[in-house]
């Protein structure tokens, strides 16, 4: 047998290494470790390490909970803070922009260097991060600097000692456990036999469909994905704006247009969060800012959205003022509905709502409460700016002017206990 057909020859995979144990990497390290893998979850924080291995979690994901208790009690998953020897590196490490909207890429080079020591002839290095295109390339040059030793694909190909992929996850949080499994998988290995290889790894967990393409497509494709949702999302919220210009229910027109076959509009809020589709478009604009016009555009568009739901908050002041001649504005109190990125989770990532708390508390004297039944503390940056308050009666009780910026389901009782005295500024449809 060749020295080829050795390396292309299906091994078992006895030790799965996952580098980033947060709102991906744990999930994943918890769906391959019940499959009776043997999964050492490596991350940096002490905390997050301390609380896996006792069989808990430091983060809200339904049913994560009881599955990382199991898989923890049965041996399959244990956490460390320093990379060990494994069959195959997971990389999900965070990938924010920098101030100017270039990508960091910061993470990926750490998390390369910390692996590199413990690397092997035959092991496979996934890179999962939502990536700029080329990413996986730089990856295998961090690498390869760390370990002239051994051979990698961009030099030396299918006779390369470490196999080397780009695999994107695309689930829902709240919806993490399900979609890791059932839905497909776009693997885009920097030779065919590390496509093959990649595959046999997801195999261990995935049903739905792995279909394979090269490392800057996968890469290109997650961008894309992103990207699209991020202009139809714009699309929406720059409908919200127009139509509260021309006094019209945006809920409304969303709903009667969408009843056309072909028409099928997202709904507005007050701008975009969390750690993909507020971040990933950027990407792409910096990669190419003279082609990428209208997803450049649509980013300045939800990036507006929470500057001019402030305004709104201003204008509200202004007229409960008008309206009470007496009061001053030290005596009029908000009450800010909702602190995540999306309903009923408890992630806070480029959640704007968050920035909108703090935006509101720059130009407000008077009190602000904030209600979030997700979250057991304000975050450091909102602790002296409002008033973490648990009960959303109290909360109505309370505030002159309700703001709603997130959707969750516990406030959907809230237009029934409403009173004439507030004022109301919907940003998201409850």
């Amino acid at each position: 047998m060749s020295n080829l057909e050795q390396k292309n020859t299906v091994k078992p995979f006895k030790t799965i290494s996952v580098i980033g144990l947060g709102y991906i990497g744990l999930p994943t390290a918890a769906v391959l470790a019940s499959r009776k893998v043997n999964v050492v979850g490596v991350d940096v924080n002490p905390i997050a390490v301390e609380t896996i291995n006792q069989g808990k979690i430091h983060l809200i994901e339904p049913d994560l909970d009881m599955i990382v208790h199991a898989v923890v009690s049965e041996g399959y998953l244990r956490a460390t803070s320093e990379p060990e020897a494994a069959d195959a590196f997971l990389l999900a490490v965070p990938t924010p922009f920098k101030e100017n909207h270039q990508p960091d890429l910061s993470y990926i080079q750490a998390a390369a260097f910390s692996i590199a020591p413990v690397l092997k002839p035959g092991d496979l290095v996934v890179l999962e991060s939502t990536s700029p295109v080329g990413a996986t390339e730089q990856l295998v040059g961090w690498l390869a600097e760390t370990r002239p030793d051994l051979t990698f694909p961009l030099q030396h190909g299918e006779q390369s000692d470490i196999r080397v992929a780009y695999c994107p996850e695309r689930v829902l949080p709240g919806h993490v456990l399900r979609e890791l499994v059932q839905n497909d998988r776009v693997i885009g290995g920097l030779t065919p036999a590390c496509s093959q290889r990649a595959i046999q790894l997801y195999q261990l967990f995935v049903e739905g469909e792995c279909i394979t393409t090269d490392a800057r497509t996968a890469e290109m494709c997650k961008l894309t994905e992103n990207s699209f949702r991020d202009v139809n999302i714009a699309f929406a919220n720059e409908l919200s704006m127009i139509c509260d210009k021309l006094d019209i229910n945006v809920w409304e027109l969303i709903r009667l247009s969408n009843r056309h076959p072909r028409v099928n509009i997202l709904q507005p809020g007050p701008g975009v969060g969390g750690h993909c589709i507020a971040v990933d478009p950027w990407f792409l604009v910096s990669s190419a800012p003279e082609e990428a016009r209208l997803i450049g555009m649509a980013r300045q568009v939800n990036d507006a959205k929470p500057g001019w739901v402030v305004d709104k908050v201003q204008a509200a002041v202004t007229e409960s003022l008008n309206e009470n001649p007496d009061k001053r504005e030290q005596d009029v109190s908000i009450g800010c509905f909702g602190l995540t990125f999306k309903a009923d989770i408890d992630d806070l990532r480029e959640s704007p709502a968050r920035q909108i708390i703090k935006d509101i508390a720059a130009v407000h004297t008077g009190p602000i409460f904030v209600v979030e039944p997700h979250v057991q503390a304000l975050p450091e940056d909102l602790v002296s700016l409002a008033e973490l308050v648990s009960d959303v009666a109290m909360a109505l009780a309370e505030a002159d002017i309700v703001l709603l910026l997130v959707n969750h389901k516990i406030f959907q009782c809230i237009p029934h206990m409403l009173q004439a005295k507030h004022f109301i500024i919907d940003t998201c449809g409850v």
